[in-house]
This record gives C-alpha cells, sequence and structure tokens, in this order.
C-alpha cells in the first residue's frame, strides 16, 4: 500500500504578523512544544485585536503549561515583540 507524501508547508514571511507572534514565544520554556504554539496564536489574536481582552488574559485563555510564572512570560513575549518593532494594541 503506497501513500502520498503530505504537503508542502509554506511558511508565512518573515516580516508578517503570524511569525512575529510566533517568534516572540519561541523562548518561553513549555511542557510540550504544542504549548508553545497554542500560546504564540493566542498572541497573534491578540496583536490581531480578535478579541478584546489583554496579552494577560490571552495567556491564560491558551492554556499553555508554562515553566515560568504568566507574568514573566508576559514580559518576556512584550520584550520580544518590541524588539521587532510590533505595533502593540
Amino acid at each position: 500500500m503506497a501513500t502520498k507524501p503530505p504537503p508542502d508547508v509554506k511558511p508565512y514571511p518573515e516580516d508578517s504578523i503570524e511569525t512575529k507572534a510566533y517568534k516572540s514565544v519561541a523562548d518561553i520554556p513549555t511542557q510540550e512544544p504544542n504549548d508553545r504554539n497554542r500560546l504564540g496564536y493566542h498572541v497573534w489574536r491578540w496583536l490581531t485585536n480578535k478579541t478584546n481582552t489583554t496579552l494577560d488574559e490571552q495567556i491564560t485563555v491558551s492554556g499553555a503549561r508554562l515553566l515560568i510564572d504568566e507574568k514573566e512570560a508576559k514580559d518576556r513575549i512584550l520584550a520580544k515583540l518590541k524588539e521587532m518593532n510590533v505595533e502593540l494594541p
């Protein structure tokens, strides 16, 4: 039984808001990599104003199992976003 290879994944451009959201959480220690992906998705939602909430709320809602406290995670995320010149909501 033969299977077809999976389709190629096209990454977002380096200057896209999606890439910057996921890069902002790349150094956050989590129990599993998928926790970091969920956190990155919620940062993207916050940056694009998909929700009318704060970054603190988005970190909590993400359900990411962080290995640091939420305040430190928020500080790291904001610092990384400012470093990438992202306009914050």
